[in-house]
């Protein structure tokens, strides 16, 4: 269960996307209210708390908008497991291997992941002295005083030799621990990577399913005791192999497995892209409209809330928000089979981006482009500048080469900021030495990127 400091109002919850994406509040404002609706509905006291399902959003916009942005970061906010499929992947001909349900198993493998790396990170300090003993141990093997007293006749090692082990022993942890002896090569045994198993059973059905498949595969790999070997490494290398080992080992993972479910069902998000693709056009029967019905109806029970088995137990979709997007310039939301429109109540059209977006797209978010490509150059301590005439003037091509062309959003920034920048990136360091100081401005600009704005090439310009 998510901790109180990630639960923000929808007012913060806005605040921090703001940080990120620009413009879209009415997405924003619905996104929230979503969000803090799921910790509205853990306070329920009564016991109606469990017939309190999500209100699904359903985001129409061209691509490069920002709807797979939101849905991103508004997971990151809420510290909650995050999948992104296509839907357009599951009416594919001849798509073997997936069907609607691996998405909710992609969703508990992501709550796994994310609930084993924070228990690690809790038993990481035991786990690196663990770590730290196995190392000395190879370096300078612990004393033992009681070592004749299995009637052996071994030679008892006297007080002073055994204090002065101990002693030799913890300055050595000090050094290990400052990183002074990172470059020795010491002698450890790790574990052996499995390669793995190709198991591949065919019945009178064909194939096994997805997760009968990776079931049986957890299970002979279980069955199989895991191999060590010997390796020489640095202490550095030998601390980064053993420490997750450790870790491991000092973690309940059925614990792990009983909170990840708990957090892929209370807070999971499951994003489904490309969701107009399996709308069927009005008036239209046979072909592949067949094909986009049949998936629709497979999502449907997924959608409305249904058990489904997963190699780490079962999975109850009731209260997994679910976030469909998609452009719709062919089909429309109501050429969706009645019953999926109805379990995403919340519409939300995002605005077309325009020129003024595109010059704050490239300034204010965190990770806006000229900032990271500001700190790429920084890495090779090479100052960068962007006159704000540039900007303009690179939003400006932008917009332009979009209306022309292929309207892409946002990602077409990535194509001009690359196609501007990238023969100052090759000249780093060789020729561009360090402390160099660059400053693009609008000249610049409008050299470099003008056979950009005049070509139609749609292969070399479109991402």
């Amino acid at each position: 269960m998510l901790t109180e400091k990630k639960y923000l109002t929808p007012r913060e919850i806005v605040e921090a996307l703001d940080k990120y994406i620009v413009g879209q509040q009415k997405a924003k404002r619905n996104v929230a209210i979503a969000l803090r609706n799921r910790w509205r509905r853990m306070h329920v006291a009564s016991a109606i708390q469990g017939d309190i399902i999500p209100n699904n959003i359903l985001m129409i916009g061209a691509t490069g908008v920002g709807k797979t942005e939101i849905a991103r970061r508004l997971a990151k906010l809420a510290d909650a497991p995050f999948v992104k499929v296509e839907a357009s992947k599951f009416t594919e001909v001849g798509y073997v291997g997936r069907d609607v349900e691996s998405m909710v198993r992609d969703l508990v493998a992501q709550a796994i992941n994310m609930v084993k790396e924070a228990k690690e990170e809790e038993v990481k300090d035991k786990a690196a002295e663990v770590v730290e003993d196995i190392i000395l141990d190879a370096l300078i093997p612990a004393m033992e005083p009681l070592a004749a007293a299995n009637g052996e006749g071994k030679e008892l090692p006297d007080e002073a030799a055994v204090e002065l082990n101990v002693k030799t022993r913890e300055r050595f942890r000090a050094k290990i621990k400052s990183g002074e002896l990172d470059e020795r090569i010491v002698e450890v045994n790790v574990n052996r990577p499995d390669g793995n198993m190709g198991v591949s059973m065919i019945g009178g059905g064909g194939m096994m399913d997805e997760s009968m498949m990776m079931g049986l595969q957890d299970m002979l790999g279980n069955m199989v005791p895991k191999k060590s070997q010997k390796r020489k490494l640095t202490i550095d290398e030998a601390k980064k192999l053993l420490l997750p080992e450790e870790a491991a080992k000092l973690i309940d993972m059925d614990a792990v497995k009983e909170e990840a479910l708990k957090k892929a069902q209370n807070t999971g998000i499951i994003f489904i892209d490309e969701f107009d693709k399996i709308a069927a056009k009005s008036g239209k029967e046979g072909g592949p409209d067949v094909s986009r019905e049949g998936v629709q109806r497979d999502l449907l029970p997924i959608v409305e809330g249904s058990a489904v088995s997963t190699k780490y137990g079962t999975v109850h979709t009731d209260h997994i928000l679910f976030i469909a997007a998609g452009a719709f310039h062919v089909a429309k939301p109501s050429d969706l089979i009645p019953e999926l429109q109805g379990r995403f109540p919340i519409r939300v059209e995002l605005d077309k981006l325009t020129r003024e977006d595109f010059i704050r797209i490239l300034q204010e978010p965190k990770n806006a482009l000229t900032k990271q490509y500001t700190a790429l150059f920084e890495a090779e301590e090479v100052t960068v500048t962007f006159e704000d005439a540039a900007v303009e003037e690179i939003a400006t091509m932008a917009f332009q080469i979009n209306e022309d062309l292929e309207n892409i959003g946002a990602r077409r920034l990535h194509t001009v900021m690359s196609h501007l920048l990238n023969d100052y990136l090759f000249d780093v360091p060789d020729k561009i030495k360090a402390k160099a100081v660059i400053v693009i401005t609008k000249d610049l600009v409008t050299t470099r990127l003008a056979d950009v704005a005049k070509s139609k090439d749609l292969s070399e310009y479109i991402l």
